[in-house]
């Protein structure tokens, strides 16, 4: 009886880790965004974007359009969702004309990176502007 307690908290220990597929260090994700958006108070233009973990606990992402040659680092938190990402995306929020990157989906993974909003988009939400969720498919590299 005691074997199959401690199997079981192994069990519950160890299937969460294993089924959180999220960005390791070496992984990015690969994205060509048709449309200029801001992330971490910087406008970042139209083109290939890279976004990769750059802290062990994957809280510091790298945003990196590749064409303007910017880097940006940008503070998210992981957040646990009900389903699991089927593909790996971008999730924008979209308030008229501008676009604000929010968020990154892994395939495989439960978890969602959310980044912290920019200064201009607290001013929006603040001033409830209607947003819509515009969502990009990425690819895992």
């Amino acid at each position: 009886m005691r074997y199959a307690k401690c199997i079981t908290v192994l069990i519950l220990i160890i299937v969460p880790t294993i089924a959180a597929a999220q960005l390791r260090g070496s992984q990015q994700l690969v994205a060509d965004v048709p449309f200029t958006y801001v992330v971490a108070d910087t406008v970042i233009p139209m083109g290939h974007t890279v976004i990769q973990p750059s802290d062990p606990s994957g809280r510091l992402l790298m945003v990196r359009n590749t064409n303007a040659r910017i880097d940006r680092f940008a503070t998210g938190s992981s957040n646990a969702n009900p389903k699991i990402a089927r593909d790996c995306s971008l999730v924008f929020h979209k308030y008229g004309r501008r676009y604000f990157l929010a968020g990154v989906r892994v395939a495989g993974s439960s978890e969602t990176y959310l980044f912290t909003p920019s200064k201009f988009e607290q001013e929006l939400l603040a001033q409830n502007v209607p947003v819509t969720e515009q969502i990009l498919l990425a690819s895992l590299r």
